[in-house]
């Protein structure tokens, strides 16, 4: 009876645990195939179209592209390096106050703070105006370079993304160990040699995975780059699809984009090879810090609060005094229905992003493996892809199945259902679960690896499913963490901008979409209205992140 009863207990497991596998793989499936359809593209035939490309634009839009690539990756590595060593190992005043807000600039969308430089930069803006009239100048005077050029965007761009460089060296920085600086020090190093010669190698991974995730969402830019005028691969897209509507050409421009991205992984793989950035000691106590005073504090403090003031502190101060002096002229009904469509939006993808996410990590855990390793990183390959290449690899399979799902309805009734799928908000949500799916999974993956596996073991031997088991031991613990995941794929959609221009419903438009309409029209005080919202929505993550790498060292006052 009771060998009986094992083997059913068994079976049964077996079925779960295979049942689990399964969907893993439908769920990576699903994600991946935007993807797959960009790729697919790449076998098409369209020389004509190339060529012509090929003669106009194509170069201009590849030298851009790198350029801005270039840029960006060289100011995020200087500014997130820099900033971060000196908040963790010095102390100066203001320290404490740039732990947190160096993350600042996060909850400002690079769009908005395009918008919000050119209305202060422009020759009618506020600082032009007031240095003609301080110094009685004409236009003839003086030169004044042009915010809205191709350097004007690298250097907005990186004053939007190098809290990405900042928090993970911060946090590599913070992870060092008390014995490797007293080796350095011992060995007659000093401040910079330390800096240079120790704490850089050692931060090596996360200064790359930084670098890495500004350049990506450099590649992802849209709104930005188009006010701006400079021709890049994401306008090219969302140009060659609505404006000469190529649709294969449109692919095939996104396969070239996602090649591109698929490079700079593989260069980041490649430049570590089997190298390891690891120590061996557990010693884990209060790091100590270098006391700068003089000219280095007043320095250290300069170079920290720039990027603040500049990336965070001042746009909201022009979008601010933007939005007083003369809004949005339908702050009303109509805006709160651009605010309602964003919320729903952001609320229904996040909780769809976070139920898939637990699908996956679980999944994994159940059953680890070759095959659900590789499910699961295909499924965290979107966050790589810019919003426009995931937006044409939805809309090309989307729009070929409403047009079967009418030829059919047609042929049977003789009336055409019109768009079933295509110019929804269902393909839309699906484009953000795509986008934004490594982001819920990261953190769901990282907390569902802090339950020990003794207590699903404890669950499965009082009889409970594998799914009894999520339910009812790890969904309570990672509780904080689901939050957590949620509220970080709500606040990336609430920014979202390429995606949504190509996927959204017919007058259905979201906050993103009503400032990047509003400043396209050069309406940009009526625009401050909405990007101030999508700024202050913006904070909390912000607030999430600080208080989470506040707590990242073992040892480390509080």
């Amino acid at each position: 009876m009771t060998t009986s009863t094992t083997s059913t207990a068994r079976s049964r497991a077996r079925r779960t645990l295979s049942g689990w596998t399964w969907l893993t793989f439908v769920v990576a499936a699903v994600v991946a195939l935007p993807v797959l359809v960009i790729l697919s593209y790449l076998l098409v035939p369209s020389a004509e179209v190339w060529q012509h490309l090929a003669s106009t634009v194509l170069p201009r839009y590849l030298s851009n592209t790198l350029i801005l690539v270039a840029c960006v990756g060289l100011g995020t590595l200087l500014i997130g390096t820099g900033t971060a060593w000196l908040v963790v190992m010095c102390r100066f005043p203001g320290k404490r106050l740039f732990e947190w807000a160096m993350l600042l600039p996060l909850a400002v969308p690079t769009y908005v703070i395009a918008y919000a430089y050119t209305d202060f930069l422009q020759y009618s803006g506020p600082l032009q105006s007031a240095l003609r009239e301080l110094f009685g100048w004409t236009r003839h005077d003086y030169l004044f370079p042009d915010v809205r050029s191709l350097s004007g965007a690298a250097v907005l761009i990186t004053l939007v993304l190098y809290p990405y460089v900042y928090m993970l060296a911060r946090a590599a920085f913070l992870e060092q160990s008390v014995c490797m600086l007293d080796v350095g020090r011992t060995l007659g190093r000093g401040p910079w040699q330390m800096f240079r010669q120790v704490a850089v190698p050692l931060a090596r991974p996360a200064l790359v995975g930084g670098v890495s995730l500004a350049l990506m969402e450099t590649l992802n830019e849209f709104g930005a780059v188009q006010y701006f005028g400079v021709d890049t691969f994401t306008t090219g897209i969302y140009r060659t699809w609505f404006g000469l509507g190529e649709q294969v050409a449109a692919a095939q421009l996104a396969a070239c984009l996602l090649a591109l991205v698929m490079v700079l992984v593989l260069l980041e793989r490649w430049s570590r090879g089997q190298r390891r950035y690891h120590h061996t000691s557990h010693r884990y106590q209060q790091l100590p810090e270098y006391q700068l005073r003089g000219w280095r504090a007043s320095l250290a403090t300069l170079a920290c609060a720039l990027p603040v003031i500049i990336g965070f502190v001042l746009p909201c101060l022009i979008l601010g005094e933007m939005a007083l002096r003369k809004g949005d002229s339908v702050l009303g009904s109509n805006f709160l229905s651009f605010a309602g469509n964003s919320l729903l939006l952001a609320v229904a993808a996040s909780l769809v992003a976070v139920a898939m996410a637990v699908i996956l990590s679980y999944g994994a855990r159940l059953q680890p493996g070759v095959w659900t390793r590789t499910a699961t990183r295909i499924a965290s390959l979107g966050y790589a892809i810019p919003g426009s290449v995931v937006a044409v690899g939805i809309l090309i399979p989307f729009a070929w199945l409403d047009g079967q799902i009418n030829h059919f309805y047609k042929g049977y009734s003789g009336e055409v259902l019109g768009l079933v799928f295509s110019g929804t908000a269902f393909i839309l949500i699906y484009a953000y679960v795509a986008r934004f799916l490594a982001v819920s999974f990261n953190a769901v993956e990282a907390s569902l690896g802090k339950v020990t596996p003794s207590m699903d073991a404890a669950a499965r031997t009082l009889g409970e499913t594998a799914t009894g088991t999520l339910r009812k031991v790890h969904t309570p613990i990672m509780r904080g963490s689901l939050m957590a995941a949620a509220i970080l794929v709500f606040v990336d959609v609430m920014k979202e901008l390429p995606a949504t221009i190509i996927l959204r419903p017919f007058n259905f438009d979201t906050l993103a979409v009503r400032a990047h309409n509003l400043a396209a029209d050069e309406r940009l005080a009526e625009a401050s209205t909405a990007s101030l919202t999508i700024v202050a929505v913006g904070i909390v993550p912000v607030i999430l992140l600080s208080l989470a790498m506040r707590r990242s060292r073992p040892g480390q006052a509080r």
